[in-house]
């Protein structure tokens, strides 16, 4: 009989976002590690935005919560980010990174990060963006077709569209959206002092945080692994779920 899996690997999504965003990557982990999957501050029901350390302070209360003394700590887009100051911050918490279309450096801004980051212009723009995106996505028949063509959960689409429709959501938007573009400089600065063996995965038709960003964030932080899915955009975790897993379980913790 096989033992129980007794590593964690600790699962922070981007942005917009939620813990549903993993449910498709924990099913393909299928066991073979325990999986935590967290709403970050601002997407978890009754919190506030974060900024950077914030996130990180909460990814080490749920390790607490899960009584575990340490995890591979896995992020997506702003979630890289995410992981990256809580393996600087507390290295000791953290056995190994898994950066997953990384938005963990400067290179991975675009010209509209810094616009909607702007105060008051930039979170009218959000708002509306993600309102009128949520309403879209209310109609049954627009989900459908999405979920076909894409190949993504029909109820995936559905919760995401009642997120994209709240005011909370919204906040946390903007919220992140700061962070990103006031604490990335920060972080990059301290890129080389990471010590976590880190695996970097980007999809070569990225179009949200450009393939070329995440090989710069591989250069910076020493001994990073760098892997390329062919093919692949930034929704990893979605329609890249299981190779994802596989790279997520494909070596112990150190």
């Amino acid at each position: 009989m096989s033992k129980p899996p007794t590593e964690l690997a600790l699962l922070l999504h981007g942005q917009p976002g939620g813990a549903r965003d993993w449910e498709r990557v924990r099913a393909a982990v299928d066991g073979r590690i325990h999986t935590v999957a967290i709403d970050r501050p601002g997407w978890a029901p009754g919190s506030s935005p974060a900024d950077l350390a914030g996130n990180a302070a909460a990814a080490v209360r749920a390790l607490d919560a899960h009584g575990a003394s340490r995890a591979v700590v896995v992020g997506h887009s702003l979630g890289a980010a995410v992981a990256v100051w809580l393996a600087l911050e507390r290295p000791e918490r953290v056995s190994r990174l898994v950066l997953a279309a990384p938005a963990a450096n400067c290179a991975s801004l675009v010209p509209l990060d810094y616009w909607l980051a702007r105060p008051f212009v930039g979170e009218i723009v959000s708002a509306a963006a993600m309102a009128g995106a949520g309403l879209a996505l209310g109609f049954a028949a627009v989900r459908r077709r999405i979920a076909r063509l894409m190949s993504i959960d029909e109820g995936y689409l559905s919760a995401t569209a009642r997120s994209l429709r709240s005011p909370s959501g919204w906040r946390a938007f903007a919220a992140d959206q700061r962070s990103l573009v006031r604490g990335l400089p920060a972080l990059e600065r301290r890129l080389p002092a990471v010590r976590t063996p880190t695996t970097i995965v980007t999809g070569s038709a990225d179009r949200i945080v450009p393939p070329a960003s995440a090989r710069a964030l591989a250069s910076a932080i020493p001994g990073a692994e760098f892997v390329v899915l062919d093919g692949a955009g930034h929704l990893l975790t979605q329609l890249e779920a299981e190779r994802l897993a596989e790279i997520i379980v494909a070596r112990p913790s150190l």
